[in-house]
Order: structure tokens, then sequence, then C-alpha cells
């Protein structure tokens, strides 16, 4: 051992023990640890690691293998400013690739690596949820939009000065929330812990009534008790479905959860939103943290859990205080912990856990696994969560939106939400709108809005296409906007990117294989080897290769990775290349080379430096005259 590394050892060690105490010495907080040493020290070094294993009683190879699975952890050192371009094609649109380039530069770094003296590194990282303040990257964590040259120069100028990032200029760091559109959800009204107050209320349980003077929802308030039956039976009446995608009823997940046998129960919000292209979240974090907790804490009083998390993504880390700091305020004020607004028996209290850059985190079951310290690999289902879920124990798993709409539920009743939207989609749903468009943002809208009525509100002109849900949704064109936000027609878990006439269609399904390619967790074959399959497809069609084979291949592929990909990442990679196939075939087929099959690489032509060397350029030099 030299020198520097004896003098660093102390400090590595009482950092580890520290970060290890905080969470309670258990297996389940490894992530947490090895991502806070991370945040110290920009890099996870050896000692560490040995020393995070021994005291968590964990072999050295998990520990390893944790570190190696989170795109945001490194054993390796990266610079003392890890700066990180986000790479969503929305960035893409408005110039992200040529401001990575200026500042890769100005600092002289090559991209993907650490400048010699150990100063910054930049690379690009997925969506980091700027997609309506874009350009966006973080800068050790913390977030940065409406990237210019002159705004990169800045920075550059920060960096070269060793500036600590608490001393940059605070507008640096300003993230709007840019909500032009509200509506329930977004403009409830509601006071820290109502909807809890609303759910312990006693009198005639189940029975929900408009205020006795039929004011409008937002001056009236519902006066009937509820107890926790009671609450699981409005929300199953509000047939409030989830908002993260899937569309599973809630009332029914959340009743088969205290109904089933075990020891302990669970709440988990599901804050990991990694879909290109959605946003609403990074807002309902923001600016409704109470809501959202308050809506956590109801449905522990439903299903009869005594602890909850927030499973935070880890491109929020920035919003980590904050919403400490509104969960102290609560812990405070009785709306958790023990004997919650003096309830005897109802005890509940909130954890966050970071994630660490994973899109298939946003997978449930791998969100659990992740929670548990472990690798964010999707788990084989049944069982299910709602039965086998935290530790094994029934935990119900819902996404941020959704608990939000259910604390506005307990306190205004299931009928009132199921009277807004459709029939088989009740309440409302925010938007995330990107893209080619004059106002991008939050837009809030009752189920069954048309797609034409959101292009008109946000502004957008001349628009060729918008991505539904993100990469894993659908590409509807022009002939569709008449089609509806609704799980009857088109479901979302909030995207809504919009491409006007002047973009390039396979370029944008180009970028999302690439996405899905970098965020395969490499579990599963299909999967790990079918999205690189098609990244190469497409790249080979790019480069003027491609042919009507290349095509076919596309779609044989699709079908392999729906029989036997492990997770829905896989059964989605192809959905963004047959959508824009099937509507903007002429983009594809501009770029196929005349024959039916072509290779990828050109041998002949890469052989053109050796006979540059040898001064050889007769036709038997030539592949196609060799023979």
């Amino acid at each position: 051992m030299n020198t520097s590394e004896a003098q660093q050892t102390p400090d590595v060690e009482a950092l580890v023990r520290k970060a290890v105490t905080r969470w309670r010495s258990e297996p389940t907080g490894l992530l947490q640890v090895l991502r806070e040493v991370q945040e110290a020290l920009n890099y996870i070094p050896p000692q560490a690691l040995s020393l995070i294993a021994r005291l968590l009683r964990q072999p050295l190879s998990r520990v390893r293998g944790i570190a190696g699975f989170y795109s945001f952890l490194s054993i390796e050192p990266w610079g003392r400013y890890r700066v990180l371009f986000s790479d969503n094609v929305t960035d893409r649109m408005q110039g992200s690739e040529r401001l990575l380039a200026e500042m890769c530069h100005r600092l002289w770094v090559e991209p993907g690596k650490a400048s010699e003296d150990g100063l910054v590194s930049v690379a690009t990282t997925s969506c980091t949820g700027l997609c309506d303040q874009g350009p966006g990257m973080l800068v050790n964590g913390r977030a940065l939009g409406r990237l210019t040259s002159e705004r990169v120069e800045q920075v550059c100028g920060l960096i070269l000065h060793s500036v600590p990032l608490a001393d940059w200029p605070v507008e640096l760091f300003v993230v709007d929330d840019n909500v032009r559109r509200p509506d329930a959800l977004l403009g409830h009204g509601l006071e820290p812990g109502d909807p809890i107050r609303a759910a312990l209320r006693r009198g005639v349980e189940g029975q929900f009534e408009q205020a006795a003077n039929e004011r409008s929802w937002r001056e009236g308030y519902v006066g009937a008790a509820l107890g926790p039956v009671a609450v699981l039976e409005e929300v199953k009446r509000s047939n409030l479905r989830g908002r993260g995608g899937a569309g599973f009823t809630t009332g029914i997940k959340w009743e088969a959860c205290r109904h089933a046998t075990g020891s302990a129960r669970y709440v988990i919000c599901n804050a990991d939103e990694g879909e290109p292209g959605t946003f609403k979240d990074r807002v309902l974090l923001a600016s409704h943290a109470d809501l959202l907790f308050d809506g956590m804490t109801v449905a522990a009083y439903a299903v009869g859990a005594g602890r909850g998390f927030l499973y935070l993504r880890g491109e929020y880390r920035y919003l980590l205080d904050h919403l400490q700091a509104v969960l102290k305020r609560r812990r405070d004020a009785n709306l958790l912990g023990d004997t919650i607004c003096n309830q005897p028996g109802f005890d509940f209290d909130i954890e966050i856990h970071v994630g660490a850059g994973s899109y298939v985190c946003g997978e449930e079951s791998a969100l659990i696994e992740s929670l548990e310290g472990k690798r964010g690999v999707p788990r084989n289902r049944p069982p299910f969560p709602v039965t086998a879920g935290y530790l094994q124990q029934p935990t119900i798993v819902n996404n941020v939106e959704t608990l939000c709409a259910a604390a506005l539920i307990a306190v205004r009743g299931g009928d009132w939400y199921r009277s807004i939207g459709t029939l088989k989609s009740a309440g409302t749903k925010i938007l995330s709108v990107a893209g080619d468009c004059e106002r991008p943002g939050i837009y809030e809208y009752p189920f069954g809005v048309t797609l034409r009525q959101v292009l008109e509100d946000c502004g957008a002109i001349n628009t060729q296409a918008v991505q539904v849900s993100g990469p894993s949704g659908s590409c509807v064109d022009e002939t569709e906007f008449e089609r509806r936000i609704a799980f009857e027609d088109l479901p979302t878990a909030g995207a809504f990117t919009i491409f006007d006439a002047s973009r390039d269609m396979f370029e944008v399904a180009h970028a999302y294989t690439q996405f899905f390619a970098h965020e395969s967790c490499g579990f599963c074959t299909p999967c790990r080897a079918g999205t690189s399959m098609l990244m190469h497809s497409m790249a080979k069609i790019r480069d003027g290769n491609g042919t009507l084979h290349d095509l076919r291949e596309i779609a044989r592929l699709n079908r392999v990775l729906l029989m036997s990909a492990h997770c829905g990442l896989g059964h989605t990679a192809c959905n963004p290349i047959l959508d824009t196939m099937k509507k903007f075939r002429p983009m594809y087929e501009r770029r196929l080379a005349a024959r039916d099959f072509a290779p990828a690489f050109d041998l002949d032509a890469a052989l053109s430096r050796a006979r540059q060397m040898t001064g050889r350029d007769d036709p038997g030099a030539h592949l196609e005259n060799s023979a």
C-alpha cells in the first residue's frame, strides 16, 4: 500500500461505517450504502467494497455485482465533476449532441472518460426528466436544463476553476414545473392530512355523499366516515386504475394485499419514472409531495401496512432533501409515525430509497429487488407482490399519480371520481407534453381527451406523429389524431412526445432502439442479444447497407422477444420500429440497398488502407476480382 492509499483508508473506512450504520447494518440497505459512498468519493474504491461486504455480511462478489449493475455506480474513478448529458430523443432534437461536443472540446476531455487530471468526466445518460426544458444534464446529480452554448461555457468555467457545486449560481439549477393545464388532481386545494382525517372519520361506513348544499368538489368536503374496509370499498367504487401504464384496478390490488397472509404489509410508491419523455412525477414530487404521502398513508390504513417506501429514481436525487424535509414536517404534525392523528394502532412511516440508474427498476418486481439491496432484475410471476412482495410479504406497489388520486378519493369520494373521464377510464390523466410544440409542460385532462385537443392546447403545428407512452407505447400519425387518451383506446403512463414534419421518424426509432439496448438488464439472453441485434440492424439500415431482408428479420425478432423475453422491456423493444415502419415506411425504404441481402461489414472497403500502404489499386487487389 502506498502513502496516498494509507492516508485515504481511514477516511474511507469512517465513511463506509457511517453509511452502514445509517442503514441499520441491514443487507437491504446495500444499494443505498454504495450510492452514498459513490457520492462522497466519486467512485467506490476496492477497500470500500471489501469493508461494505464484511459489515453487511455479504459475499464480495455480490457487492461487486450490484455495483456493476447500476449505471450511476462505478468501481473506477470518475472526475470530481461528473457531467451526464440527457440522451433522450427530445434532447437530441434540441441540440444536446452538439452541446456535448462543445463541452468536451472546452474541457479537453474525451466523451465517456475522465480527464487525465481527474477533474471531470463527460458522458450521456438516458432521459433525465427535463424534456420540457431541455437539453438537460446532471452534474454530480444536480439537474441543469435549458442548455445553450453560453450556459455550457459558463459551466465549463466553473469546473475549470474547481468551484464547489454549492457555490454555483442558483439559477443554473432552477427546474420549473411548467403546469399548463391543471384539473382535479393538480388543482386539489387540500391541506396536508385532509385525506387521512377523512379516512379516519367515523360515521356511516362506506357511504359517500356530495356536500349537502351540492357545492362543487373544490368547495365541498365529503363528511362520511371511513374505516379501512370502507376506504377499500370507496377506492374500488372509484374505478381508479394504475397510472404507471399497466392500468390494473387499484382497489382490487389493495384488497388482495389486505387479505393476503403475512407477518407484515408494505406500501411502495414507484417514483422511478424512467420512460423517455415522462416527467409528471417530477412535478408531483416537487410541488405535491404532501398529497402523495397522504395517499401512501391512506393506502397503509386500508391494507394494514406499517411501513412504506418511496423509490426515487436516481435522476431525481436532487429532490431528496426536499422530500426528507416534507417527511419530517409530517412526523412533527403527527401525520406519520406512531398513533397517526391520535388513532390508536395506526402506526406508519415512510423511508426513501434512491435508485442508481436502471430503467428496468420501473417494473414493480425489479423495483422490489432493488429495495432489498439487490440487482434490479424482474421476478418471475406469480407470485405477485400483493402476496409475496418486499421481503416476501404482502406489498402494494403504486405509481406516484395513482397514490395522489387515491388521496383525492378519500376526501371527495369514489362516485365523484368515477363521474370524471370515461366509462372504463375514471378520473384524470396527467400528460408530459414535449417535443415540437410551443408550450411543452404538464397538462391534466379528464380521460377521453383527443390527441388533437392536446396538440391544439400545447401549440403544436404541422405535427406528423405523436409517441404516446414513450418508446414502449404507440406511435400515432396524423390520421389518428381523433383517438382518445383512455385505457380503452390509447393507454399511457404519461409521455406525449410530438414530432413535426421536419423530423425523420427513422431516426426517432433508431434513438429509441439505442435506448432499449442500453437499458436491457442483461438477465435473459433474448433481450440482451435481441436489443443489441435490433440496434445493429437499424445502424445497418442507417448506413445504407440495409435491405428488405433486414426489415423481415426485425419482424421475426419481434416474435422471438414477445415469446421468450423475461419482462416488458424485451416485449416492447421492437414497438418503435414496427410502428414507424408501418406508418412511415418511405423513411426506411429510401435507405435500403437494391439487393435483397447485403452484409453490414464491407470487407473490400476495410482493405483500402492496406491497398494504399502497398501502393496497389489494380483490379486484382479488390475482392470482387480476386477469384
